[in-house]
């Protein structure tokens, strides 16, 4: 090669080398440094602990004696411990609720722990709360309630007064605050100083929410401050544990209010927002945000859980869990145990980082300081970047070998703006690409869950972004299989179904009761069992081929032909299989009953009852009788007759069983209702037969 032009070649490089590379300018609405401290906390904690956790309901009407609130052994470094070992950064306590009941001693209301029993009056919740949470390294936060169905003031200007003064209270005494949260629920009946009225309020403006907010600003500067619209986080629109799948950091701020109708629109944000809002996932771990030993069965399972996290923080959401705290003060074991199970699978799902050794090539990028490197480097403020001209992009992960993955993880840079619309992930598998995602937002953090695949390499592709995409961190993995239990369940024409939890999994099951991991035949699809049978179910792991606990379920007579007698369509729903429906009958006194015509003669030896498990479970029977008859008009004597002891803390299946009689006909009587409450309700009914 001529010299002068291999001297012209290297002061070419030299120049090239030390050329400064512009870096990329901010693109729409950016977050504030406490929006970002708050979306690196990812998974916070809410605690629902106020009078209504002594009046076994949802929402005080704000007339409630103070000397109720009553807390046998309450102790805060239970929950926060608790919190910490599952892997929670900040927790939200409930100081006052929308009955006006504060946890405090506030100078603003006698409605307060200062008069009531416990502890002489001389307790304070938020303060051992906050105290706990200095101890343990938690950030703390309080919800205040903007609604108060207590003060004789409220629907006045005098009230907001009152609002603002419990405010500064519990943001002056308590340390620093992390968040401060607004219900949106605002103005209805209440007891308002003993005037047991309805009072409207407008929402938008009369809180004077400017303000307000000011306050809070010169309180507690770091603090978000969450509501509908924010105007630091948003509510997800839903109170079911998810994000959309598209879901962005922006909002139009600006239209959105507290009890604003659009909220639906909250569960994706606004891809043309004017500000960045982010969204919060608030969902209680039981049925009710307060505890009711009713719910103690009705914990969310593991699946559900993993399910919540995945649809919150893998979904560009920060994940709020709410416990109630139960009468002793304690989180309950069974809320304790579910949570650590949850925290337990993930610190297994996310345990071996295969792309942080893998080899990293892009199709494009910015130049020095913005290469791919930085996309493994465990760094969060180095990015891979596209020139400005350019907004797509792919990106290759080449693994050392061929290896298992299930889980993809990418993170925008967000503190440059929110820019991905749509993004590909794929994997090269024997000699070709295979599709593995097609999704649209990424935002803070997207985790993907998928089917394993064994892949040699993986290629995410960036196929429309608003301005030149920064990635900052990419994380693959292999999750294992969540080994619970198989759900088993049957619909009133005898079919059977099992559904399996995990990704990779095979079904075995038997119907005979023998043992399913032994003598299990592979299930694909569901299957008919009109007769008595005991199903067996495990699942098998493909990958490890370990196996779960095994699920198993006793069955009777299917209820194909059977049918609610004088009752309308709706009365189907306690003989259809689904623990989930339910049907009512009202009365105008006890006894009520339901009449069952069971299309055939039967040999019966006991009976078994479902009361209504929704949330706002109602016409609980608590005294019975049964009857059981050939021409559904003579009844006779009932074949059993007594309570169901214990029902109303705890509505899980009832069984009784007598000396057999031969019927077609059953009635099952409500002699009394555990509310009193002149109703029957029922899930399920059925029948043991002989």
């Amino acid at each position: 090669m001529d010299m002068k032009l291999l001297f012209a070649a290297s002061i070419f490089f030299v120049l090239s080398a030390c050329q400064e590379i512009t870096p990329p300018k901010p693109f729409g609405p950016l977050p504030s440094a406490r929006q970002l401290d708050y979306q690196q906390m990812e998974f916070n904690a809410f605690f629902h602990f106020n009078m209504n956790t002594f009046t076994d309901i949802e929402w005080g009407s704000g007339g409630e004696d103070p000397d109720i609130f009553n807390p046998s052994d309450l102790d805060c470094e239970q929950w926060i411990k608790t919190c910490k070992d599952a892997g929670i950064k900040g927790v939200i306590i409930t100081a006052k609720h929308h009955d006006g009941f504060c946890l405090w001693p506030t100078e603003t209301t006698k409605h307060s722990v200062k008069y009531s029993k416990w502890k002489d009056g001389k307790g304070d919740v938020v303060k051992e709360l906050s105290d706990a949470c200095k101890k343990y390294g938690l950030k703390f936060g309080i919800y205040l309630s903007p609604w108060d169905r207590n003060n004789a003031k409220y629907g006045t200007p005098e009230y907001i007064d009152v609002f603002r003064d419990q405010l500064r209270e519990l943001l002056t005494n308590y340390g620093d605050i992390f968040e401060v949260w607004f219900d949106g629920a605002n103005g209805g009946t209440g007891y308002y100083g003993g005037a047991n009225e309805k009072r409207e309020v407008d929402r938008r403006n009369y809180y004077d929410w400017p303000n307000t907010y000011k306050i809070i600003r010169e309180l507690q500067p770091k603090a978000n401050i969450f509501g509908d619209g924010g105007p630091d986080v948003r509510w997800v629109g839903n109170e079911q544990g998810f994000a959309n799948k598209t879901n962005w950091s922006l909002l139009r701020r600006d239209g959105v209010y507290p009890g604003w109708p659009k909220y639906k629109e909250l569960t994706s944000g606004h891809e043309d927002g004017t500000h960045w809002v982010p969204a919060e996932v608030d969902v209680s771990i039981r049925p009710g945000w307060y505890y009711h030993a009713s719910e103690d069965h009705k914990v969310k399972s593991l699946p559900q859980l993993l399910d919540i996290y995945y649809h919150s923080v893998g979904r560009n959401g920060t994940m709020l869990l709410n416990f109630p705290v139960d009468r002793r003060g304690h989180i309950h074991e069974n809320d304790v145990a579910a949570v650590m199970s949850m925290a337990n699978q993930l610190n297994k799902d996310f345990k071996t980082d295969m792309a942080k050794d893998a080899t990293i090539t892009a199709s494009v990028d910015r130049g020095r300081g913005y290469g791919t490197g930085n996309l493994n480097d465990g760094n969060r403020d180095s990015y891979w970047s596209t020139p400005d001209s350019i907004t797509s992009g792919s990106v290759v992960i080449e693994l050392d070998e061929p290896k298992v993955i299930n889980r993809f993880l990418v993170q925008e840079y967000i503190p440059l703006g929110q820019r991905v619309q749509e993004f590909t992930i794929e994997a090269f598998v024997d000699g070709r690409w295979r599709m593995i995602a097609k999704e649209t937002t990424i935002g803070y953090k997207r985790i993907l869950r998928f089917e394993p695949v064994e892949a040699e390499k993986v290629r995410f592709t960036i196929m429309k972004s608003k301005a030149c995409p920064l990635i900052s961190n990419i994380e693959l993995y292999h999750a294992p299989a969540v080994m619970v239990e198989p759900l088993i369940s049957r619909n009133k024409r005898g079919v059977v179904f099992i559904k399996a939890f995990g990704e990779s999994a095979d079904l075995l099951y038997t119907v005979t009761g023998k043992d399913a991991v032994k003598h299990g035949v592979l299930y694909s699809e569901p299957f008919i069992l009109k007769g008595k049978g005991t199903v067996k179910a495990v699942i098998r792991d493909k990958s490890s081929g370990k196996y779960s606990p095994v699920a198993t379920v006793e069955y009777d007579v299917s209820k194909d032909k059977w049918r609610v007698r004088k009752g309308g369509k709706r009365s189907n729903r306690a003989i259809d299989g689904n623990p989930q429906s339910s049907y009512h009958v009202n009365g105008d006194k006890f006894p009520i009953d339901i009449v069952i015509d069971l299309g055939e003669i039967l040999n019966i030896a006991g009976f078994t009852y479902l009361p209504d498990q929704s949330r706002w479970s109602s016409g609980v029977v608590k005294e019975y009788g049964f009857y059981v008859s050939m021409n559904g008009k003579d009844w006779g004597r009932p074949v059993s007759e007594g309570e169901f002891s214990n029902i109303k803390s705890s509505t899980v299946w009832q069984k009784k069983e007598f000396e057999p009689v031969t019927g077609r006909y059953i009635k099952l009587q409500a002699l009394s209702e555990v509310d009193g409450v002149k109703r029957l309700g029922a899930a399920e009914i059925g029948v043991v037969t002989e």
